[in-house]
Protein backbone atom coordinates (compact mmCIF):
# COMPACT_ATOMS: atom_id res chain seq x y z
CA UNK A 1 0.00 0.00 0.00
CA UNK A 2 1.43 3.41 -1.00
CA UNK A 3 1.82 5.95 1.78
CA UNK A 4 1.19 9.69 1.58
CA UNK A 5 1.53 12.87 3.59
CA UNK A 6 -0.26 16.16 2.97
CA UNK A 7 0.47 19.80 3.73
CA UNK A 8 -1.78 22.80 3.23
CA UNK A 9 -0.92 26.43 2.56
CA UNK A 10 -3.32 29.36 2.66
CA UNK A 11 -6.82 30.28 3.74
CA UNK A 12 -9.70 28.42 5.36
CA UNK A 13 -11.05 27.49 1.94
CA UNK A 14 -7.80 25.71 1.07
CA UNK A 15 -7.87 24.07 4.53
CA UNK A 16 -11.32 22.71 3.69
CA UNK A 17 -10.05 21.48 0.31
CA UNK A 18 -7.10 19.75 1.99
CA UNK A 19 -9.35 18.12 4.57
CA UNK A 20 -11.65 16.82 1.84
CA UNK A 21 -8.67 15.57 -0.15
CA UNK A 22 -7.24 13.84 2.94
CA UNK A 23 -10.47 11.95 3.50
CA UNK A 24 -10.67 10.93 -0.17
CA UNK A 25 -7.09 9.67 -0.20
CA UNK A 26 -7.74 7.59 2.92
CA UNK A 27 -10.94 6.23 1.40
CA UNK A 28 -9.01 5.23 -1.74
CA UNK A 29 -6.81 2.91 0.32
CA UNK A 30 -3.67 5.03 0.69
CA UNK A 31 -1.94 5.08 4.08
CA UNK A 32 -1.36 8.39 5.83
CA UNK A 33 2.04 9.04 7.45
CA UNK A 34 2.96 12.05 9.56
CA UNK A 35 6.38 12.84 8.08
CA UNK A 36 7.06 13.84 4.48
CA UNK A 37 10.43 12.07 4.63
CA UNK A 38 8.79 8.66 5.03
CA UNK A 39 5.98 9.15 2.48
CA UNK A 40 5.88 7.62 -0.99
CA UNK A 41 3.81 10.60 -2.13
CA UNK A 42 3.65 14.12 -0.67
CA UNK A 43 0.63 16.24 -1.57
CA UNK A 44 1.03 20.02 -1.30
CA UNK A 45 -2.15 22.10 -1.50
CA UNK A 46 -0.96 25.57 -2.44
CA UNK A 47 -2.03 29.21 -2.17
CA UNK A 48 -1.17 31.96 -4.67
CA UNK A 49 -2.63 35.07 -3.06
CA UNK A 50 0.85 36.62 -2.73
CA UNK A 51 4.30 36.14 -4.19
CA UNK A 52 5.40 35.04 -0.72
CA UNK A 53 2.83 32.23 -0.83
CA UNK A 54 4.25 31.06 -4.15
CA UNK A 55 7.79 31.17 -2.76
CA UNK A 56 6.72 29.20 0.32
CA UNK A 57 5.33 26.42 -1.87
CA UNK A 58 8.47 26.26 -4.03
CA UNK A 59 10.69 26.12 -0.96
CA UNK A 60 8.56 23.28 0.46
CA UNK A 61 9.07 21.30 -2.76
CA UNK A 62 12.83 21.83 -2.63
CA UNK A 63 13.06 20.89 1.03
CA UNK A 64 11.04 17.69 0.57
CA UNK A 65 13.05 16.68 -2.48
CA UNK A 66 16.37 17.26 -0.70
CA UNK A 67 15.26 15.18 2.28
CA UNK A 68 13.87 12.30 0.19
CA UNK A 69 14.66 12.38 -3.55
CA UNK A 70 12.64 9.19 -4.09
CA UNK A 71 9.33 10.63 -2.93
CA UNK A 72 6.91 11.82 -5.58
CA UNK A 73 5.50 15.27 -4.99
CA UNK A 74 1.99 16.17 -6.10
CA UNK A 75 1.23 19.89 -6.17
CA UNK A 76 -2.36 21.11 -6.30
CA UNK A 77 -4.38 24.17 -5.29
CA UNK A 78 -4.43 27.77 -6.49
CA UNK A 79 -0.74 28.08 -7.47
CA UNK A 80 -1.05 24.84 -9.44
CA UNK A 81 -4.06 26.25 -11.28
CA UNK A 82 -2.36 29.58 -12.01
CA UNK A 83 1.14 28.47 -13.06
CA UNK A 84 1.33 24.69 -13.54
CA UNK A 85 4.41 24.73 -15.80
CA UNK A 86 6.35 26.74 -13.21
CA UNK A 87 5.73 24.05 -10.60
CA UNK A 88 6.24 21.15 -12.99
CA UNK A 89 9.77 22.39 -13.68
CA UNK A 90 10.83 21.87 -10.05
CA UNK A 91 12.88 18.78 -9.23
CA UNK A 92 10.84 16.15 -7.41
CA UNK A 93 7.44 17.21 -8.72
CA UNK A 94 5.73 14.25 -10.38
CA UNK A 95 2.24 15.68 -10.85
CA UNK A 96 0.64 19.15 -10.90
CA UNK A 97 -3.15 19.21 -10.53
CA UNK A 98 -5.15 22.42 -10.79
CA UNK A 99 -8.24 23.21 -8.76
CA UNK A 100 -10.20 22.22 -11.84
CA UNK A 101 -9.22 18.54 -11.41
CA UNK A 102 -8.69 18.01 -7.68
CA UNK A 103 -11.33 15.28 -7.60
CA UNK A 104 -9.05 13.13 -9.77
CA UNK A 105 -6.03 13.22 -7.45
CA UNK A 106 -6.64 9.85 -5.71
CA UNK A 107 -6.85 8.06 -9.06
CA UNK A 108 -3.86 9.96 -10.38
CA UNK A 109 -1.77 8.95 -7.37
CA UNK A 110 -2.72 5.31 -7.87
CA UNK A 111 -1.46 5.69 -11.45
CA UNK A 112 1.81 7.06 -10.07
CA UNK A 113 2.35 3.70 -8.40
CA UNK A 114 0.92 1.50 -11.14
CA UNK A 115 3.32 -1.40 -11.84
CA UNK A 116 5.19 -2.01 -15.06
CA UNK A 117 5.10 1.52 -16.40
CA UNK A 118 6.00 5.06 -15.75
CA UNK A 119 3.09 7.28 -14.85
CA UNK A 120 0.54 7.81 -17.60
CA UNK A 121 -1.99 10.56 -16.86
CA UNK A 122 -5.40 9.35 -15.76
CA UNK A 123 -6.99 11.91 -18.05
CA UNK A 124 -4.61 13.69 -20.38
CA UNK A 125 -7.55 15.58 -21.90
CA UNK A 126 -5.91 15.84 -25.31
CA UNK A 127 -8.96 17.72 -26.58
CA UNK A 128 -8.51 20.38 -23.89
CA UNK A 129 -6.12 23.15 -24.92
CA UNK A 130 -5.39 23.98 -21.27
CA UNK A 131 -4.39 20.43 -20.37
CA UNK A 132 -0.65 19.98 -20.66
CA UNK A 133 1.85 17.17 -20.32
CA UNK A 134 5.33 18.57 -20.69
CA UNK A 135 8.66 17.83 -19.06
CA UNK A 136 9.34 15.37 -16.28
CA UNK A 137 6.14 16.15 -14.38
CA UNK A 138 2.60 15.62 -15.61
CA UNK A 139 0.10 18.48 -15.53
CA UNK A 140 -3.61 17.98 -15.13
CA UNK A 141 -5.58 21.19 -15.30
CA UNK A 142 -8.33 22.86 -17.26
CA UNK A 143 -10.75 25.76 -17.46
CA UNK A 144 -11.83 26.58 -13.90
CA UNK A 145 -14.71 28.68 -15.20
CA UNK A 146 -16.61 25.59 -16.34
CA UNK A 147 -16.90 24.43 -12.73
CA UNK A 148 -20.50 24.60 -11.49
CA UNK A 149 -20.36 22.74 -8.19
CA UNK A 150 -18.56 22.77 -4.87
CA UNK A 151 -16.56 19.66 -4.08
CA UNK A 152 -17.28 18.23 -0.63
CA UNK A 153 -16.22 14.94 0.93
CA UNK A 154 -18.44 13.15 3.41
CA UNK A 155 -17.47 13.94 6.98
CA UNK A 156 -18.36 10.39 7.98
CA UNK A 157 -15.19 9.10 6.31
CA UNK A 158 -12.21 8.11 8.41
CA UNK A 159 -9.91 10.98 9.17
CA UNK A 160 -12.64 13.58 9.66
CA UNK A 161 -11.45 16.43 11.86
CA UNK A 162 -13.66 16.63 14.94
CA UNK A 163 -12.14 19.83 16.35
CA UNK A 164 -13.51 22.94 14.66
CA UNK A 165 -13.80 21.37 11.18
CA UNK A 166 -14.15 23.73 8.22
CA UNK A 167 -17.11 23.20 5.91
CA UNK A 168 -16.70 24.98 2.58
CA UNK A 169 -20.18 25.83 1.32
CA UNK A 170 -19.20 28.31 -1.41
CA UNK A 171 -16.36 28.56 -3.89
CA UNK A 172 -15.24 31.06 -6.52
CA UNK A 173 -15.85 34.79 -6.77
CA UNK A 174 -17.61 37.04 -9.28
CA UNK A 175 -15.90 40.21 -8.02
CA UNK A 176 -12.84 41.60 -9.77
CA UNK A 177 -10.79 43.41 -7.17
CA UNK A 178 -7.84 44.83 -9.09
CA UNK A 179 -5.19 43.17 -6.89
CA UNK A 180 -6.72 39.71 -6.58
CA UNK A 181 -5.88 36.65 -8.69
CA UNK A 182 -8.19 34.28 -6.79
CA UNK A 183 -11.24 34.57 -9.11
CA UNK A 184 -9.03 33.37 -11.96
CA UNK A 185 -7.91 30.24 -10.09
CA UNK A 186 -11.21 29.51 -8.30
CA UNK A 187 -13.74 30.35 -11.01
CA UNK A 188 -17.24 31.75 -10.73
CA UNK A 189 -19.16 31.85 -7.48
CA UNK A 190 -21.01 28.62 -6.81
CA UNK A 191 -22.73 27.18 -3.77
CA UNK A 192 -23.36 23.86 -2.07
CA UNK A 193 -27.14 23.25 -2.07
CA UNK A 194 -28.78 23.92 1.33
CA UNK A 195 -29.91 20.30 1.75
CA UNK A 196 -26.31 19.16 1.26
CA UNK A 197 -25.02 21.77 3.72
CA UNK A 198 -27.45 20.60 6.39
CA UNK A 199 -26.57 16.95 5.77
CA UNK A 200 -22.83 17.68 5.97
CA UNK A 201 -23.33 19.52 9.25
CA UNK A 202 -25.26 16.51 10.59
CA UNK A 203 -22.42 14.21 9.49
CA UNK A 204 -19.82 16.37 11.22
CA UNK A 205 -21.87 16.56 14.41
CA UNK A 206 -22.30 12.78 14.33
CA UNK A 207 -18.50 12.49 13.98
CA UNK A 208 -18.16 14.53 17.18
CA UNK A 209 -17.78 18.13 16.01
CA UNK A 210 -18.97 20.74 18.49
CA UNK A 211 -18.03 23.79 16.42
CA UNK A 212 -18.08 24.06 12.63
CA UNK A 213 -16.60 26.93 10.63
CA UNK A 214 -18.54 27.81 7.47
CA UNK A 215 -16.13 29.00 4.80
CA UNK A 216 -16.06 30.18 1.22
CA UNK A 217 -14.04 32.34 -1.12
CA UNK A 218 -16.86 34.90 -0.95
CA UNK A 219 -19.08 33.41 1.75
CA UNK A 220 -21.60 36.26 1.76
CA UNK A 221 -22.50 35.48 -1.86
CA UNK A 222 -23.65 31.99 -0.84
CA UNK A 223 -26.80 30.84 -2.62
CA UNK A 224 -27.10 33.59 -5.22
CA UNK A 225 -26.33 31.08 -7.97
CA UNK A 226 -28.92 28.55 -6.80
CA UNK A 227 -32.47 28.12 -8.05
CA UNK A 228 -34.44 28.86 -6.03
CA UNK A 229 -32.10 31.46 -4.62
CA UNK A 230 -31.05 30.81 -1.02
CA UNK A 231 -28.98 33.29 0.95
CA UNK A 232 -26.46 32.66 3.71
CA UNK A 233 -28.95 33.67 6.42
CA UNK A 234 -31.43 31.07 5.18
CA UNK A 235 -28.99 28.18 5.36
CA UNK A 236 -27.79 29.35 8.79
CA UNK A 237 -31.36 29.24 10.08
CA UNK A 238 -31.74 25.74 8.70
CA UNK A 239 -28.55 24.62 10.44
CA UNK A 240 -29.84 26.01 13.73
CA UNK A 241 -33.31 24.49 13.28
CA UNK A 242 -32.41 21.10 11.78
CA UNK A 243 -29.14 20.07 13.41
CA UNK A 244 -27.75 19.65 16.91
CA UNK A 245 -24.63 21.69 16.19
CA UNK A 246 -23.49 23.47 19.34
CA UNK A 247 -21.60 26.37 17.76
CA UNK A 248 -21.40 27.80 14.25
CA UNK A 249 -18.68 30.22 13.17
CA UNK A 250 -18.12 32.13 9.92
CA UNK A 251 -14.78 32.56 8.18
CA UNK A 252 -14.91 35.89 6.33
CA UNK A 253 -17.81 38.13 5.27
CA UNK A 254 -17.49 41.04 2.83
CA UNK A 255 -18.61 44.43 4.21
CA UNK A 256 -21.63 44.74 1.90
CA UNK A 257 -22.97 41.43 3.27
CA UNK A 258 -22.75 42.53 6.91
CA UNK A 259 -26.34 43.80 6.95
CA UNK A 260 -28.42 44.70 9.98
CA UNK A 261 -30.55 41.59 9.46
CA UNK A 262 -27.48 39.35 9.32
CA UNK A 263 -25.87 40.83 12.43
CA UNK A 264 -29.23 40.56 14.22
CA UNK A 265 -29.37 36.87 13.27
CA UNK A 266 -25.93 36.28 14.82
CA UNK A 267 -26.98 38.22 17.92
CA UNK A 268 -30.19 36.21 18.24
CA UNK A 269 -28.53 32.84 18.92
CA UNK A 270 -25.93 31.77 21.46
CA UNK A 271 -25.13 28.91 19.05
CA UNK A 272 -23.43 31.36 16.62
CA UNK A 273 -19.97 32.57 17.58
CA UNK A 274 -19.89 36.37 17.98
CA UNK A 275 -17.03 36.74 15.55
CA UNK A 276 -16.89 38.76 12.33
CA UNK A 277 -13.92 38.83 9.97
CA UNK A 278 -14.66 41.66 7.53
CA UNK A 279 -11.97 42.47 4.92
CA UNK A 280 -11.12 46.20 4.86
CA UNK A 281 -8.00 46.39 2.62
CA UNK A 282 -7.66 50.18 2.96
CA UNK A 283 -9.08 53.12 4.90
CA UNK A 284 -8.44 55.47 1.97
CA UNK A 285 -11.37 55.97 -0.39
CA UNK A 286 -8.97 56.76 -3.24
CA UNK A 287 -7.20 53.43 -2.81
CA UNK A 288 -10.48 51.55 -2.34
CA UNK A 289 -11.61 52.91 -5.72
CA UNK A 290 -8.33 51.83 -7.34
CA UNK A 291 -8.76 48.39 -5.76
CA UNK A 292 -12.28 48.14 -7.24
CA UNK A 293 -13.74 47.56 -3.78
CA UNK A 294 -17.50 48.05 -3.59
CA UNK A 295 -17.64 50.32 -0.54
CA UNK A 296 -16.03 53.39 0.95
CA UNK A 297 -14.43 53.79 4.37
CA UNK A 298 -17.47 55.28 6.11
CA UNK A 299 -19.75 52.55 4.73
CA UNK A 300 -17.39 50.02 6.29
CA UNK A 301 -17.30 51.96 9.57
CA UNK A 302 -21.09 51.83 9.77
CA UNK A 303 -20.97 48.02 9.57
CA UNK A 304 -18.40 47.78 12.34
CA UNK A 305 -20.40 50.12 14.57
CA UNK A 306 -23.51 48.04 13.88
CA UNK A 307 -21.74 44.87 15.03
CA UNK A 308 -20.46 46.54 18.16
CA UNK A 309 -23.92 47.96 18.97
CA UNK A 310 -25.72 44.60 18.68
CA UNK A 311 -22.84 42.45 19.98
CA UNK A 312 -20.72 44.51 22.41
CA UNK A 313 -18.26 41.66 23.05
CA UNK A 314 -17.88 40.36 19.49
CA UNK A 315 -14.52 39.78 17.84
CA UNK A 316 -14.09 42.02 14.80
CA UNK A 317 -11.14 41.32 12.53
CA UNK A 318 -10.03 42.69 9.18
CA UNK A 319 -7.58 42.17 6.33
CA UNK A 320 -5.53 45.22 5.32
CA UNK A 321 -3.17 45.62 2.35
CA UNK A 322 -0.32 48.12 2.57
CA UNK A 323 1.66 49.40 -0.40
CA UNK A 324 -0.97 49.16 -3.13
CA UNK A 325 0.47 50.94 -6.20
CA UNK A 326 0.04 54.67 -5.80
CA UNK A 327 -0.57 54.55 -2.05
CA UNK A 328 0.77 57.84 -0.69
CA UNK A 329 1.77 58.72 2.84
CA UNK A 330 -1.61 60.43 3.14
CA UNK A 331 -3.45 57.29 2.02
CA UNK A 332 -1.58 55.21 4.57
CA UNK A 333 -2.21 57.75 7.34
CA UNK A 334 -5.92 57.66 6.48
CA UNK A 335 -5.87 53.87 6.86
CA UNK A 336 -4.01 53.98 10.18
CA UNK A 337 -6.32 56.67 11.58
CA UNK A 338 -9.38 54.75 10.39
CA UNK A 339 -8.21 51.57 12.13
CA UNK A 340 -7.27 53.49 15.26
CA UNK A 341 -10.79 54.87 15.76
CA UNK A 342 -12.70 51.64 15.15
CA UNK A 343 -13.08 48.76 17.67
CA UNK A 344 -11.10 46.11 15.81
CA UNK A 345 -9.92 43.19 17.92
CA UNK A 346 -7.27 41.90 15.49
CA UNK A 347 -5.86 42.56 12.01
CA UNK A 348 -4.26 40.52 9.25
CA UNK A 349 -1.76 42.84 7.55
CA UNK A 350 -0.55 42.00 4.05
CA UNK A 351 2.17 43.69 2.02
CA UNK A 352 0.99 44.32 -1.53
CA UNK A 353 2.19 41.66 -3.93
CA UNK A 354 1.86 41.94 -7.70
CA UNK A 355 -0.19 39.06 -9.09
CA UNK A 356 0.19 38.18 -12.78
CA UNK A 357 -2.90 38.92 -14.86
CA UNK A 358 -4.51 41.34 -12.44
CA UNK A 359 -5.21 44.98 -13.25
CA UNK A 360 -2.94 46.14 -10.44
CA UNK A 361 -0.02 44.33 -12.10
CA UNK A 362 -0.15 46.98 -14.84
CA UNK A 363 0.56 49.78 -12.35
CA UNK A 364 4.29 49.18 -12.11
CA UNK A 365 5.16 52.86 -12.49
CA UNK A 366 3.20 53.62 -9.33
CA UNK A 367 4.88 50.92 -7.22
CA UNK A 368 5.59 51.77 -3.59
CA UNK A 369 9.22 51.12 -2.57
CA UNK A 370 9.66 47.84 -0.72
CA UNK A 371 11.25 49.49 2.31
CA UNK A 372 8.26 51.84 2.62
CA UNK A 373 5.87 48.88 2.40
CA UNK A 374 7.75 47.09 5.15
CA UNK A 375 7.68 50.15 7.42
CA UNK A 376 3.94 50.61 6.89
CA UNK A 377 3.27 46.93 7.54
CA UNK A 378 5.26 47.10 10.79
CA UNK A 379 3.32 50.16 11.90
CA UNK A 380 -0.05 48.48 11.29
CA UNK A 381 1.04 45.27 13.00
CA UNK A 382 2.05 47.31 16.03
CA UNK A 383 -1.35 48.98 15.99
CA UNK A 384 -3.00 45.56 15.67
CA UNK A 385 -1.15 44.36 18.78
CA UNK A 386 -2.46 47.36 20.69
CA UNK A 387 -6.02 46.67 19.49
CA UNK A 388 -5.79 42.99 20.45
CA UNK A 389 -4.43 43.82 23.91
CA UNK A 390 -7.18 46.40 24.52
CA UNK A 391 -9.89 43.91 23.57
CA UNK A 392 -8.43 41.21 25.76
CA UNK A 393 -8.26 43.66 28.67
CA UNK A 394 -11.92 44.55 28.10
CA UNK A 395 -12.82 40.87 28.57
CA UNK A 396 -10.78 40.37 31.75
CA UNK A 397 -12.88 39.12 34.63
CA UNK A 398 -15.53 37.57 32.40
CA UNK A 399 -16.10 33.82 32.51
CA UNK A 400 -16.22 32.56 28.93
CA UNK A 401 -17.02 29.20 27.42
CA UNK A 402 -14.17 27.91 25.29
CA UNK A 403 -13.46 24.84 23.16
CA UNK A 404 -10.20 23.05 23.86
CA UNK A 405 -7.63 22.80 21.07
CA UNK A 406 -4.74 20.41 20.52
CA UNK A 407 -2.02 22.64 22.00
CA UNK A 408 -1.24 22.01 25.67
CA UNK A 409 1.51 22.28 28.28
CA UNK A 410 2.26 20.33 31.44
CA UNK A 411 -0.60 21.91 33.37
CA UNK A 412 -2.71 23.80 30.83
CA UNK A 413 -4.70 23.33 27.62
CA UNK A 414 -5.31 25.99 25.00
CA UNK A 415 -8.95 26.77 24.23
CA UNK A 416 -10.81 29.18 21.94
CA UNK A 417 -13.77 31.32 22.99
CA UNK A 418 -16.71 32.25 20.81
CA UNK A 419 -15.32 35.76 20.47
CA UNK A 420 -11.97 34.43 19.25
CA UNK A 421 -9.81 34.72 22.34
CA UNK A 422 -7.35 32.01 23.21
CA UNK A 423 -7.33 30.97 26.86
CA UNK A 424 -5.25 28.56 28.90
CA UNK A 425 -7.53 26.19 30.78
CA UNK A 426 -5.88 24.71 33.90
CA UNK A 427 -5.02 21.02 33.53
CA UNK A 428 -4.50 18.69 30.58
CA UNK A 429 -7.68 18.03 28.60
CA UNK A 430 -8.49 16.35 25.29
CA UNK A 431 -9.22 18.61 22.33
CA UNK A 432 -12.86 19.33 21.46
CA UNK A 433 -14.20 19.77 24.99
CA UNK A 434 -16.09 22.75 26.37
CA UNK A 435 -14.61 24.41 29.44
CA UNK A 436 -14.96 27.76 31.16
CA UNK A 437 -12.09 30.15 31.60
CA UNK A 438 -11.16 33.79 32.07
CA UNK A 439 -8.97 35.99 29.84
CA UNK A 440 -5.92 37.42 31.56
Amino acid sequence: MASFSIENFGCRATEADAAALLRELLASGLALVAEHASADVVVLNTCTVTAAADAQAREAVRKIHRANPATRIVVTGCYAQRAPEELAALDGVALVVGNSHQAEIPSAIRELHAPAADFVPLARLDDDAMSLARGPAKILTGDIFVQTSVQVASASLAGADRTRPILKIQDGCNNRCSYCVIPFVRGRSRSLPPDVVVEEVRNLVAAGAKEIVLSGINLGSYGRDLAPRAGLANVVRRILDETALEQLRFSSIEPQDVTEDFVALVASSDRIAPHFHVPLQSGSDRILRAMHRWYRAEHYAERVKLIRRLLPDAAIGADVIVGFPGETDGDFEATAEFIERLPFTYLHVFSFSTRPGTEAAKLGAAAVPLQVIRERARALRSLAEQKSAAFRASQAGRTLRALTLARAGDDWTEALTGNYLKLRIPGRHPANEWHEGRPN
